[in-house]
This record gives structure tokens, C-alpha cells and sequence, in this order.
């Protein structure tokens, strides 16, 4: 049986999640869309206590939480305003700020929209997705600006600008899905642990004449590498030899500008991914809602207090 329809307008989501009770009932269809089976005795008869947010077994009695296994276990926020917070991160292209939503939602605490949208972000990653293939156009790039005076590997030393690793499926002219991470370094071993992590085997990877992305063929790869043009040259109308991977990064760096004017380095990585997490499923808006919600993402609940400072990221490629 299918999931629950995604309203498709703002007046059409505002009827049909308008109290608690409903978005209990979303919930519910979507975790059990053949019906609800108890993880226990794994029977198929239970009732629904609305009020606990939970569902009983009727054989062995056994108590299943409607949001354990989401982000939104053990929340004390209203269930309403959940569900408007990932239809508004769904639907809007160009982002939500902690205080944008603070104010559309009218929540009392800054802490508490802050929060929502790290949680958001860290049911984005789906650790079941499938990796890019076909043809795969890889490029880096600084967030954060360029140190005056340092050129090359020298930049990493003060570490004011992070080094980000972007890869976009070609599709044509036009891009496919795409990946981004934060990487420590340029060594030949980083780059080629991102492409492993995110491509599958004999991908055809095109990118700049970077020394350090020599040695892919015998990871598994092909690599085709062309002399990327001065910038002086593309700004004046030469096309470069990764478009759309340039592309990415220039719409990237535009919208951690615009909408969220610059973020910290140690939560960098979940800014990616909300940046990739956009773009792939753009066309996808019940799929995305759903995502947000921790629904069918394999990813556990994580707390406030591992949030901050970025404590449950991820280590950096190389220091895996």
C-alpha cells in the first residue's frame, strides 16, 4: 500500500495537518502503510492511545511509540509545528534561517528553531542512497573566502576557509544528482576516499589538471583531466572544463551567502547537505517531507546536546 498523498498547495497542507490528531495519523500511515504490526509478538492487531502518541498491541500489550525512530522522538514541540517546519525547508528553494522560522512559527526560543533545522539536516542523508555513476564531473573549492597572500595547501594552515569537494552527475548539458563534502586536504588519498564513498566503480570522473586526482584509474575509475582556464580567461568567456560542477559551487556559495550569511566550520557539512539534499529532490516534494520527518532515512534520532559544536558529525576523509 502506498503512502499517505503530499498536499500539493499551502491552503490544501493547512486543512489537512491542522491539529495534532492528523499529523499522528500522517505519521502512522506512513511508518505502517500496510497496517501496524507489533515488534514484539509481530501481530497485527493494536488501537491507537492518541493522547500518548503511541500504539498498544492487543495480544501482548506492548506499547510502540509513533515517533521513536524519527527526529521527532521524545520532542515536546507540537507535532503541527513540526510538520509546518519541514513543509516550509521542502518547499522553500532558498532555505530557511533558525530566525526566519522563529518568527513564521512563532516559537518563544530562538534555541528551538535552531535545533529543528539541525535535526532536519541530519535526517537528510539517506545511508542506504544509491552512489553517482555514468559520467561525473568533480571540482573543489574554498567556503569561507580565500586567505589574502596564500596560495595552494598553504590556506589550510590558519584553517579560516574550508575546503569543500563537489561532484555532479552529467546528464547531457544538464546536471544530475549531486555530492559535497568538507575534506581536510588536497592529498591524492582524500580525494580518492570521497570518490569511493559517493561513485560507483567505473564512473567516468572529469575534472581539472589538479596533480592530486592522478591515480583514479587504478581506484576503480575513469578519469579524464583537462586544464581548467585562468579566470581571467572564463571571465571574459571561456568556458571551463567542469561546468557544472562550477555551477554548483557558484549557486552554493550564493546560498550560504544569502540565506544564512556564512555558517560555522565545525556545521559546514550539514549545510552541504542541506544544499544537495535541495537540489536532488527538487522535484520530489513528498519524498523530501517525508526524508525530513527521519522517515525511512536509517538514521537515529540526535540529541541537542550532540548537535552542538557538531559533535556527531562525522571525522574529516583522512582522518578516518
Amino acid at each position: 500500500m502506498p503512502r499517505p498523498a503530499f498536499p500539493r498547495t499551502l491552503r490544501e497542507f493547512q486543512l489537512t495537518f491542522a491539529s495534532e490528531a492528523a499529523c499522528q495519523q500522517y505519521l502512522a500511515a506512513c511508518r505502517w502503510p500496510d497496517g501496524f504490526v507489533c515488534p514484539g509478538c509481530g501481530k497485527p492487531h493494536a488501537y491507537e492511545l492518541a493522547k500518548r502518541q503511541r500504539w498498544q498491541c492487543a495480544v501482548c500489550r506492548r506499547q510502540v511509540s509513533l515517533t521513536s525512530g524519527t527526529i521527532l522522538h521524545n520532542t515536546k514541540t507540537p507535532l503541527t509545528a513540526w510538520f509546518w517546519a519541514a513543509y516550509l525547508m521542502t518547499t522553500d528553494k532558498r532555505g530557511l534561517s533558525a530566525l526566519l522560522l522563529q518568527r513564521q512559527l512563532g516559537l518563544r526560543r530562538y534555541e528551538t528553531a535552531w535545533m529543528m533545522l539541525h535535526k532536519f539536516r541530519r535526517a537528510m542523508v539517506n545511508l542506504t542512497r544509491e552512489p553517482l555513476r555514468g559520467e561525473v564531473e568533480v571540482d573543489e573549492t574554498w567556503v569561507g573566502g580565500a586567505q589574502a597572500g596564500l596560495q595552494g595547501s598553504r590556506q589550510l594552515r590558519g584553517r579560516k576557509a574550508a575546503l569543500v569537494l563537489v561532484a555532479v552527475e552529467k546528464r547531457g548539458r544538464a546536471s544530475g544528482r549531486s555530492r559535497m563534502a568538507v575534506i581536510p586536504d588536497f592529498r591524492r588519498a582524500t580525494l580518492t576516499s570521497f570518490l569511493k564513498q559517493n561513485m560507483a566503480p567505473g564512473t567516468t570522473v572529469y575534472t581539472d589538471g589538479l596533480k592530486s586526482f592522478s591515480g583514479l584509474q587504478d581506484a576503480g575509475f575513469k578519469h579524464v583531466a583537462r586544464i581548467q582556464p585562468r579566470r581571467t580567461a572564463m571571465r571574459n568567456g571561456t568556458k571551463s572544463v567542469v561546468p557544472l560542477a562550477d555551477r554548483a559551487i557558484g549557486n552554493l556559495q550564493q546560498w550560504l551567502i544569502g540565506t544564512h550569511h556564512g555558517v560555522s566550520r565545525d556545521q559546514l557539512q550539514v549545510y552541504l547537505d542541506e544544499f544537495v539534499f535541495r537540489y536532488n529532490r527538487r522535484k520530489q516534494p513528498m519524498a523530501a517531507f517525508q526524508t525530513l520527518l527521519g522517515l525511512g532515512t536509517g538514521r537515529a534520532p540526535t540529541t541537542y546536546a550532540r548537535i552542538q559544536g557538531g559533535k556527531d558529525l562525522p571525522p574529516l576523509l583522512s582522518e578516518s
